[in-house]
This record gives C-alpha cells, sequence and structure tokens, in this order.
C-alpha cells in the first residue's frame, strides 16, 4: 500500500478574482471547480488543475476577502514546487512571471507572497498539463513535484512518515505518481496562517484502500479524523509531529461528479448537501473573472 504522491495543495487567499488571474491566467492552469469550503460555506473554495483535473495537479485556496499576509513559519509548507519540462522552460517562465533561477530551478512568489519553484521534471511520470493557448505546450507546469516546510525537530516525524511508506528523502513513491516533502530549518520568526500561506498539503490514496489508510496513521503514531464525504474525494486529517496538517484523500470520484468535462469550474458547484444555500451562498461571493473564457473570446 503506498501514497501516490501529493493529491493537492491548499491556501489561503485574500483576493479571489486576483488569485484567479494568477493562477488561470498566468500560470495557464484550468479552474477545475468553483465551490465552497465545506467548513466555512461562506467562504470560496477555488481549485486549478490540469486539464483534468486531475490529483497530483490540483492546487486550491480558500478565500477569506481581504485577510493580510501572513508568513510561514515552524511547522508550515513554506514552497510548492511544480514541474516543467526543461532549462528552457524555466528560462521562460521567468519572463513571464518573474523571480530568480537558482541552482537550476525558478524561483518565484504569487501575488500574496506564497512561494513557488519550478523544477526541470526528471521523474518519468506522465505530465498533467492544461491547455494554455498562451503558454507554450513544452513549458506547461507538469504537476506537482513536492512541498518543503520549516520544522525545528524534524526527527520527529521520521516514525510517522516512515510509517506512511515515504522513503527516506521524504518522498511518497505510488506505482503512477510521487511527491516530495523535504524539510528547511525554521526561521526564528514564528509563522501566521493567512494569506499567501500553505493551510495543508494532501497525498493520494487509492479509494478502496482509505479506511486501510486511517489504521496505518494511528498505527505510526497520528490521530487521524474519521473518513470524510468530501464529495468529489474522501478525506482523513491529522497533524504530523513537525507541525503541518496532512491530509489523505482518495484519487475520485472526481470533479466531474456534479458537471460536465466541458465546463468544469466555470459555475459555482455545491455538494447536495449544500446545495439548500446557494441562493444565500451567491449573495455573499465575489463575481470571478474566467480567464479560459477570456483566452478564447468567449
Amino acid at each position: 500500500m503506498k501514497l501516490e504522491g501529493i493529491h493537492h495543495v491548499t491556501c489561503i487567499t485574500g483576493d479571489a478574482p486576483g488569485n484567479v488571474e494568477f493562477y488561470a491566467g498566468e500560470l495557464g492552469l484550468r479552474m477545475v471547480k468553483k465551490t465552497v469550503n465545506q467548513d466555512d460555506p461562506t467562504v470560496y473554495h477555488l481549485f486549478y488543475a490540469d486539464e483534468r483535473g486531475s490529483s497530483g495537479a490540483d492546487i486550491t485556496f480558500f478565500e477569506y476577502p481581504g485577510v493580510g499576509r501572513g508568513r510561514a513559519g515552524d511547522g508550515m509548507v513554506h514552497t510548492i514546487c511544480f514541474r516543467v519540462g526543461s532549462g528552457e522552460s524555466l528560462d521562460w517562465w521567468q519572463g513571464r512571471v518573474g523571480g530568480t533561477i537558482e541552482g537550476g530551478t525558478l524561483v518565484c512568489e504569487d501575488p500574496e507572497g506564497l512561494r513557488l519553484q519550478l523544477l526541470v521534471d526528471e521523474s518519468g511520470e506522465p505530465p498533467l498539463t492544461a491547455e494554455a493557448p498562451d503558454i507554450p505546450a513544452e513549458h506547461r507546469l507538469r504537476g506537482f513535484a513536492g512541498v518543503r516546510a520549516y520544522a525545528s525537530r524534524p526527527e520527529a516525524s521520521e516514525r510517522l512518515l516512515e510509517g506512511l511508506g515515504f522513503e527516506q528523502g521524504w518522498i511518497a513513491q505510488g506505482a503512477n505518481r510521487s511527491g516530495f516533502y523535504v524539510y528547511d530549518e525554521a526561521p526564528v520568526q514564528g509563522g501566521l496562517q493567512a494569506a499567501g500561506t500553505v493551510h495543508h498539503v494532501a497525498w493520494a490514496s487509492l479509494p478502496e484502500e482509505h479506511a486501510a489508510w486511517r489504521q496505518q496513521v494511528i498505527e505510526a503514531g497520528g490521530h487521524p479524523t474519521p473518513s470524510i464525504d468530501r464529495f468529489y474525494f474522501r478525506s482523513i486529517y491529522f497533524r504530523e509531529p513537525s507541525g503541518v496538517l496532512f491530509e489523505i484523500a482518495t484519487i475520485g470520484p472526481g470533479f466531474t461528479a456534479d458537471e460536465p468535462f466541458e465546463t468544469l469550474g466555470e459555475s459555482l458547484s455545491l455538494p447536495p448537501n449544500y446545495e439548500q444555500y446557494r441562493s444565500q451562498v451567491e449573495q455573499i461571493l465575489t463575481p470571478l473573472p474566467n480567464p479560459r473564457l477570456a483566452r478564447s473570446g468567449g
């Protein structure tokens, strides 16, 4: 039983329209689901991914309108790493979004200060790309490589990570997909979870193994929640000993559970148990642009 790399990474934004313009517009990802935070349905939960909304390419955001910038600190993910096709792709992306090329990678930030790193893809795994007409096919983002976190005592996490099958490094290597989890020395200043920070990182499991993964977390010393039905996938949550909030999420049912593939993310989707609140929710949520339609002239 192996985790299939990263399922998704969920972050916080204070500006949903600007967030859409950057991730769907500048980075060329497809908005595959526009829905609400199921733990607080007064705010958006936005999902951007490859063309098919695949596990392994899905960066998501909770919007808390107007919230100030946060900062990553001890026990928080501080950098999200994406794959690109070549060194030439790093140069192309630097010209588009700025940043600096360091050690064969491009390090940049989103408009709210969330740190992103682009790495040349040497995984041999199928690239997970979105159709973006203004981004050459060879330069499109290819899904996650991994995440980097701050930890003052990373050795405290070894038992749990080993119990979850992470290979030293740490790498979650599944049959089809992999993702790394790297610790860096924590800064002196404490973290503040707000705009431009990571809320949690989710690792991917096969649906039929999800119950077994919950037991595996317990045996590895973790304290998981019960399995929660998020409609698009099932989830358990727990904090790993260094402080980062982990989720294990199933690959499926997926984002076409309530809307057709052709129009994913173009209208507000609400899971069945939230549909009764649609009229109230639509009055609260900020109207959002659709860069994909704008690029196509729609």
